[in-house]
């Protein structure tokens, strides 16, 4: 999958169009290309969930969208005020996580028989600037905060969060992505992906 984002031509303040891509790995093929809806969208992170579902958000407007399995456009899951400013999303256990890159919060989203509850906040005991990219492994979220140039690795605990950081000093870091015994770093800032040992 992949992210396309078009810029509004003329528009103040600025515009843009994300369109969800797909492509065939063997010959590089488009396969499926999804226009997100309105005026002014931002798809800024995208989960595969236990339901092989993909799970997408769009953080201009406060919105989860899924993309079951085999299907060729989205249909909207979630729309809340929390969501305003939603970001990284990953599962943990089966179970939904994003975070806020505006808010700087973290959320648990309730799913039961395909339907989406409520945002639950994550009291987390201390605090993350700018979660954006995010994701499971080992049984906790690892997020990079772009705001402060960490990794930080969350351990989730009913409602409550315990939050270590493990990398400092990274040039407005964007995305992670576990494999293996390795963390793979978008550094936005530094334009370069680097990576660090996954912690025990």
């Amino acid at each position: 999958m992949d992210l396309s984002t078009t810029p509004v031509p003329e528009k103040k303040p600025v515009q843009r169009h994300t369109a969800l891509r797909s492509f065939d790995l063997t010959t590089g093929k488009p396969k499926i290309r999804w226009n997100l809806p309105g005026d002014n969208s931002t798809c800024n992170d995208f989960a595969i969930g236990p339901d092989k579902a993909l799970y997408v958000t769009d953080t201009a407007n406060s919105k989860i969208y899924r993309l079951p399995a085999g299907a060729t456009a989205a249909e909207l899951l979630l729309e809340h005020r929390a969501l305003y400013g939603i970001d990284g999303i990953t599962f943990l256990d089966g179970v939904l996580y994003v975070n806020n890159v505006f808010s700087n919060n973290l959320y648990r989203i309730p799913i039961d028989s395909g339907k989406a509850g409520q945002p639950v906040d994550i009291w987390m005991d201390q605090p993350v600037k700018g979660p954006d990219g995010m994701r499971a492994a080992n049984g906790k979220l690892i997020v990079a905060e772009n705001a402060s140039g960490k990794i930080s690795v969350i351990t989730v605990n009913g409602d409550k969060a315990s939050v270590t950081v493990i990398k400092e000093g990274l040039n407005t870091p964007t995305a992670v992505e576990p494999a293996g015994d390795t963390i793979w770093i978008a550094e936005r800032g530094a334009g370069k992906a680097v990576s660090i040992p996954m912690p025990k």
